[in-house]
């Protein structure tokens, strides 16, 4: 490896190990035997590289998403099966210890003090709703209309975002795949529900 992908790498150890707060240049130096210019060469700043380090194991993790390559999501396509299945595989990666998604949790909170790491994972957030789309419909990343992107994208991006937030504070109260799914059918089942008018009730509004 050349010293943009031995920085990267270190990044992602230190990030593991530290956080975003604690991590200095020279700890990701001495983490991938690397330089302090090589930092600015090829990333810009520190924060950026920690940022891109972010990004590169959230996208390593996300793989258990669909259950893994040799697996795949099982269920239909769109169907609250697949919802609670995929939901179940993310949880999953939320249980293991160091889990990464309580540098999730840490960005949130100490996100004005690192507003470089902020603005950078605010942009790629973006594409991770476009992928929870694709995951839960089955379509290609390529094809997720921008407004689905917007609607249905940030749906998946605010419960992933809660559930990493439930899972940090107090996972022994952190809903599971089941719980998420029953509400979500509850909620289908409630805007399936006209409700009751002035009518319905044996009244008529007043001045009629």
């Amino acid at each position: 490896m050349g010293h943009r992908e031995d920085l990267l790498e270190g990044a992602k150890r230190c990030l593991l190990e530290k956080g975003f707060a604690r991590t200095t240049a020279r700890d990701v130096v001495k983490a991938s035997g690397t330089n302090l210019a090589s930092i600015g060469y090829h990333y810009g700043s520190k924060d950026a590289l920690l940022a891109q380090a972010y990004v590169s194991l959230v996208e390593e993790m996300s793989e258990a998403f669909d259950g893994g390559a040799d697996a795949g999501v099982t269920a239909a396509p769109g169907s609250l099966e697949r919802f609670q299945e995929v939901w179940s595989n993310i949880i999953a990666t939320m249980r293991e210890p160091g889990s990464i998604w309580r540098l999730s949790a840490e960005i949130a909170v100490m996100g004005d003090q690192l507003p470089e790491v902020r603005d950078h994972l605010a942009r790629a957030q973006r594409e991770g709703s476009r992928g929870f789309v694709a995951l839960m419909t089955g379509a290609a990343e390529e094809d997720v209309p921008e407004d689905v992107v917007d609607t249905l994208g940030s749906f998946y991006t605010v419960l992933m975002t809660g559930l990493i937030t439930l899972w940090t504070f107090d996972p022994k109260t952190a809903p599971g795949a089941d719980q998420l799914t029953a509400g979500l059918r509850q909620v289908i089942e409630a805007a399936g529900t006209e409700p009751a008018g002035p009518d319905a009730a044996g009244t008529e509004p007043a001045g009629r």
